[in-house]
């Protein structure tokens, strides 16, 4: 017998926002945000345009301070004071801005947190500009912290960084269909997410290993996508006269003298 989906759910989508904001103030947060400030740092810098804006603000920290963008805004339902970035309250979900008017979005952990992650996506591709980038920083599931979560103690406390994951994979898909090119992937942290910090730096040595053989298996990945630029070019259909006009007729003096001795005789 053929099993359908179910009406309701036992656990119902909820926003995971306020629990990453206490996570992220936990020494395994701010760990993993040095390594994510890293990696910023090599990719916004090459990011140019006009206007830039951070969708989710989890933290009290300006992500965006490698960009050379001038104009930053971030908006968010909950906006903690941050130097650099020009808030906004708004719904994610709702961007107070015009159709393609900004040259860069970034969603810090976004589609991980929301409850809605399509609708999130959807209006980052409308405020977008043709040839505007998206980058996009989640955790990855494919990595050690993703193994954590299959192999954790059942009845241990649950990180919200397992809760809910988006494979770099299945997010390429969703851009593809919302006519986004992705650009590049990129990862950091390759250490286990081991509580105590003692016993995570004597991991060190997988953050090299990771960076040469694993490039794209850290805990958070940072993928690029741009904006494709769709050109519509109209094709002028040549119409075919089924009746042919008429040759002119060159009128001569002779024929003339003739049109009017005819006239005459009438």
């Amino acid at each position: 017998m053929m099993e359908l989906p179910r009406l309701f759910t036992s656990e119902p989508s909820t926003d995971l926002q306020p629990d990453f904001r206490q996570w992220f103030g936990s020494d395994l947060g701010q760990d993993l945000l040095q390594a994510e400030e890293q990696l910023l740092g090599r990719i916004l810098p090459d990011l140019f345009g006009y206007h830039a804006l951070q969708i989710g603000q989890v933290i009290d920290r300006n992500l965006m301070a490698g960009s050379r963008i001038r104009h930053r805004c971030v908006v968010d339902v909950d906006l903690p004071s941050v130097e650099g970035l020009s808030p906004l309250r708004a719904a994610p979900e709702n961007l107070p801005f015009a159709k393609d008017s900004l040259d860069l979005v970034f969603i810090h952990h976004g589609l991980d947190a929301a409850a809605r992650p399509h609708a999130l996506l959807r209006e980052a591709s409308r405020v977008l500009i043709p040839d505007g980038h998206l980058l996009i920083l989640g955790f990855n599931p494919w990595s050690l912290w993703g193994l954590w979560h299959l192999f954790r103690r059942p009845w241990g406390a649950e990180s919200p960084w397992l809760r809910r994951s988006l494979s770099p994979q299945r997010l390429a898909d969703w851009l593809t269909l919302l006519d986004f090119e992705v650009v590049g992937l990129e990862s950091a942290c390759f250490t286990p997410p081991l509580t105590h910090a003692n016993i995570r730096r004597r991991f060190g040595w997988l953050e090299k290993l990771g960076r040469r053989y694993w490039s794209q298996g850290g805990a958070a990945y940072a993928l690029l996508a741009r904006k494709r630029i769709s050109c519509i070019t109209p094709i002028e259909t040549r119409r075919r006269n089924r009746y042919p006009a008429p040759a002119p007729v060159l009128l001569t003096e002779a024929r003339v003298r003739r049109w009017m001795m005819d006239m005459d005789k009438e």
